[in-house]
């Protein structure tokens, strides 16, 4: 594995990767139909959060737009800082809710008092992470395990409650879509310590539309 600036580079004859095809024949057919992975990392913490945030109930669609609003009134430095300068007015005119604007307040106000200290999050073991995370408003358990994931780069992750996670597991696997969630946590144990990179695989299933196009893995 590589991590160039933003990109995580998983290429399929890394030993991890071997690993995991090798504890899980069904998974290993996966990682030799799609091979290498490339994946857009958020090394920036607060950006990180912010996004998550704002990206909440709706569309990524609408997400993108609002971010990118956000990110045009504060100049394209998103900080504890510049949030607390904006008003609630302007932070209500890019689109979002009184709601997120009261997520982002508090985010920025326990960053900016050191109640949550960003830097530290490197040296804290996965669950004091989520731990502390999920202290502010409008963070829950998967929005600390995506920042796990995308942006500590932590590779033993799995987010069983991921709908995407879940829908790739669902047809790799050929079962009830309310058997998923079961099967993943049936899972961990046997791709752990490499959960990040099957999550990786599992989400390549929905992006490269897998579901639509064929009825099982045998049948690309």
């Amino acid at each position: 594995m590589r991590w160039i600036m933003e990109i995580l580079t998983i290429r399929q004859y890394d030993q991890a990767v071997i690993e995991l095809g090798q504890n899980d024949p069904i998974m290993n057919k996966l990682i030799n139909v799609i091979g290498d992975l490339e994946v857009t990392m958020r090394p920036d913490f607060f950006r990180s959060l912010v996004r998550s945030m704002i990206g909440q109930q709706i569309s990524v669609q609408a997400a993108d737009a609002i971010f990118g609003r956000l990110d045009v009134l504060l100049d394209k430095r998103i900080t504890a800082e510049s949030v607390n300068g904006a008003t609630d007015e302007q932070l209500r005119a890019i689109g979002l809710s009184r709601r997120k604007v009261t997520y982002l307040r508090d985010l920025a106000a326990k960053v900016d008092s050191d109640d949550v200290s960003l830097d530290q999050l490197h040296d804290l073991d996965n669950e004091t992470v989520i731990k502390q995370l999920t202290s502010i408003k409008g963070i829950g358990k998967w929005t600390a395990e995506m920042f796990l994931i995308f942006s500590l780069a932590r590779m033993n992750v799995l987010a069983v409650d991921d709908i995407g996670i879940q829908r790739g597991a669902k047809w790799l696997y050929g079962v009830d879509q309310s058997e998923r969630r079961n099967l993943l946590i049936e899972k961990k144990p046997i791709w752990s310590p490499h959960l990040t990179i099957a999550s990786f695989y599992l989400w390549e299933i929905v992006h490269l539309d897998f579901e639509r196009r064929f009825a099982s893995i045998d049948d690309i």
